[in-house]
């Protein structure tokens, strides 16, 4: 066997075999790699954006959060200062009433009074007449007197 021969054929061999591996065999491995590589590139970019999604949502919830708090707080606020409002309404209105209540009372003493005051003065007159009665049966006419006591009770 000569041993350039040998060589040669495998030289041949070897550049058939790379030409077939860069013809039918090599393409769909390059092929088969970068779309794993591009597989890779998506799912890491799915990934960041993820990160970035999740990122926004967290600030939206936390500004949510903030002013769902906010927006109780002024809720809050508002029913306090009702309360507050209705409050001092309800103490207005009792001070009318009572303001009212007390001034129909005081008319109702100063008409009682009043009245109590004219039964007084009839009973006194009526005292008065049947002592003057008494007293002056002996001296003066009943005309006359009836005439005097009247008088004198027109000015009590």
């Amino acid at each position: 066997m000569n041993l350039n021969a040998t060589l040669i054929a495998q030289m041949g061999v070897f550049f058939i075999l790379a030409w077939f591996s860069m013809r039918f065999v090599w393409p769909p491995i390059v092929k088969a790699l970068d779309e794993r590589a591009k597989k890779i590139a998506d799912g890491l970019a799915a990934a960041e954006r993820g990160k970035h999604d999740l990122e926004l949502a967290t600030k939206r919830s936390v500004d949510a959060l903030r002013e769902g708090k906010e927006k109780y707080a002024e809720l809050v606020t508002q029913a306090e200062k009702q309360a507050a409002q209705i409050i001092e309404e309800a103490k207005a209105q009792a001070k009318t009433e009572a303001d009212r209540i007390i001034a129909g009372g005081r008319a109702a003493a100063k008409q009682e009074i009043t009245q109590a005051k004219e039964i007084l003065r009839d009973h006194l007159a009526v005292l008065a007449v049947a002592g003057a009665e008494r007293i002056l049966r002996r001296e003066i006419d009943a005309k006359a007197h009836a005439q005097l006591l009247a008088a004198i009770q027109q000015e009590l």
